[in-house]
């Protein structure tokens, strides 16, 4: 791979002839241009209201989608800002003009550590699941009939990452098929697992795009140089890895923090955790160390200081030790590592396991989980966010399925979508009218099962959770009545 194709910062939109060089770039650089695109875009707004760890949280100290992606942005940005002005030459080397290695390598790194959750639906992980459990319910028949079924993997196996790469290039623009129109450089690096749901898993146990937008990940592979031999797997792109590093260092060290907030375990909890599963870990040790310094300083001052005080003061300055020292494990790993990271044949998965930080990072991982992500409340709450999820699929599927109809007028190309009922009527028009418009495209020659399970999954992806479940209370009454009508009927 060779870095003048990596930070490629033209776009996927061609430029009007006439239209010359946009005021809008004057003083800036295109890759600097993706970040505040993604930063005013609506969905990044969202993530306020979508769950990181704990579901409907009402404690604003408690992080949430948004804050979480801003902190893995802070990481990925200072990581950037190392490379490229301690260590430019050793890793970048000679670049052509148009390339300023310290404005382009801090902003892309930071635009993608920013856009990397976009696409995950409310309620996290246990939403993708529930996505997943949907289809798998209600797809499985219907797609019997349809020549090309392994397309329907993309549902039967959602993942957010794919949804993520859809939002940014196809869902937000309503005037165009290019969505924020970011640069080569930015989507390339924003592909966490560069292959299809469809193809053969190869080294990645995800898929990082989806049937409706391969022809957009060619593009994106042949700007950048990240698929040489043309076969069904791409290359990661190498910034790609300290994305990942950087969202592994947020929420393992942060979620600990949240879980300690929550008062699900003390400072001390944590503390013991590391020293009985990892002590004789030099960056556990490190950190450990550094730590408990400062928390025995404090509890010397008894008078002055809670133990609330105390507890929440050590958890602050363990953050702070142990971000530092992965942050630089991963910035070490990464000089270390580039050859490898630059080549067409890197077997690597991660940087992480590769770093000095892999046992720490490991250790925190396992104290979230176990003290963290399986507390009752958590479940509990992971749960109903599963069920508002499939029950409003259930309800918005009425409006959605099998209802496409000729259009009117035979010189108009416009099919209208109506359903048979009035509930199923209402619950389309509840669906957001831009993902509509590109469902109901009539150059959209997608297969038409496939473009109704798609339109589902960009509606719900897109919701937040609170908005999901006001969402699914004001149709459930109706959804009700309308089966109470029909077997009335029957």
């Amino acid at each position: 791979m060779e870095w003048q194709s990596l930070l490629n910062s033209k776009r996927r939109k061609p430029k009007s002839p006439s239209s010359g060089t946009s005021p809008l770039g004057h003083g800036r650089q295109e890759i600097e241009r993706d970040y505040d695109r993604l930063l005013f875009a609506a969905p990044t707004r969202r993530l306020a209201d979508k769950t990181q760890v704990f579901p409907l949280e009402e404690n604003d100290s408690i992080r949430t989608r948004l804050t979480h992606s801003h902190e893995v942005a802070n990481f990925a940005r200072g990581i950037g800002m190392r490379l490229a002005f301690e260590m430019k030459h050793q890793i970048f080397g000679d670049l052509p003009p148009d390339i300023c290695v310290e404005r382009d390598v801090p902003a892309l790194l930071a635009a993608i550590g920013l856009a990397h959750d976009l696409g995950n639906p409310p309620f996290g992980h246990q939403g993708e699941a529930a996505i997943r459990t949907w289809f798998s319910r209600n797809l499985s028949e219907l797609i019997e009939k349809e020549s090309n079924k392994e397309i329907y993997d993309d549902f039967m196996k959602f993942d957010g990452n794919s949804q993520t790469l859809r939002l940014v290039t196809k869902l937000q623009i309503i005037n165009d098929n290019y969505g924020l129109n970011l640069t080569y450089a930015t989507l390339a690096a924003l592909i966490k697992y560069p292959r299809a749901s469809y193809g053969p898993s190869g080294k990645w146990k995800k898929h990082g795009y989806f049937y409706s937008e391969e022809s957009v990940i060619w593009d994106i592979w042949q700007a950048t140089g990240l698929n040489p031999t043309d076969s069904s797997e791409g290359c990661r792109h190498p910034f790609t890895f300290l994305m990942e590093a950087c969202d592994d260092i947020a929420y393992s060290v942060l979620d600990a923090e949240d879980t300690v907030k929550k008062g699900f375990a003390s400072y001390q909890d944590l503390i013991d955790f590391l020293k009985s599963r990892n002590g004789n870990d030099y960056v556990t040790a490190r950190v450990i160390d550094l730590t408990e310094k400062k928390n025995k300083d404090w509890a010397s001052k008894r008078n002055s200081l809670s133990p609330y005080e105390i507890n929440d003061l050590s958890m602050q300055m363990f953050r702070v030790f142990a971000t530092s020292e992965l942050i630089n494990a991963i910035v070490e790993a990464f000089c270390e590592h580039q050859g490898k990271l630059l080549s067409f044949n890197c077997d690597f998965k991660d940087l992480m396991s590769h770093s000095r930080g892999s046992q720490f990072c490991d250790a925190l991982k396992e104290f979230d989980r176990t003290r963290g992500y399986r507390h009752r409340t958590v479940l509990e709450l992971e749960l109903k966010g599963s069920n508002y999820i499939q029950n409003l699929m259930d309800m918005l599927w009425v409006g959605i399925h099998g209802h496409k109809t000729p259009p009117d007028d035979t010189s108009c190309n416009a099919h209208r979508y109506r359903s048979e009922t009035p509930f199923g009527r209402y619950a389309y028009g509840r669906i957001s009218e831009n993902y509509r418009r590109v469902f109901e495209d009539p150059n959209n020659t997608l297969p038409v099962l496939y473009k109704e399970a798609q339109l589902l999954t960009d509606a719900i992806a897109g919701m937040t959770d609170s908005y999901l479940m006001r969402l699914h209370d004001e149709l459930k009454s109706l959804y009700e009545y309308e089966c109470r009508l029909k077997q009335q009927t029957a």
